[in-house]
């Protein structure tokens, strides 16, 4: 996942929209945090899809229990 952790990638996610949504990068700096931007969101949703697909072995491992 680019040696990025998600707390990583978010940060600068975060960061990228920041400085986009100021209005002052040039087109080519603007294009260039996008192009930047959808990469960290791809990294981030892959750890989220990571971290969904372990919960859901760790639920189905899990013996089912009675409710009282």
């Amino acid at each position: 996942m680019a040696d990025l952790s998600y707390e990583e990638a978010r940060a600068e996610l975060v960061d990228i929209v920041k400085r986009l949504e100021s209005g002052t990068a040039t087109l080519e700096e603007s294009l260039r945090l996008w192009e930047r931007g959808e990469e960290l969101a791809g990294i981030c949703q892959a750890w989220l899809d990571g971290a969904r697909e372990r919960l859901a072995k760790a639920q189905a491992s899990q013996p089912e229990q009675s409710q009282s």
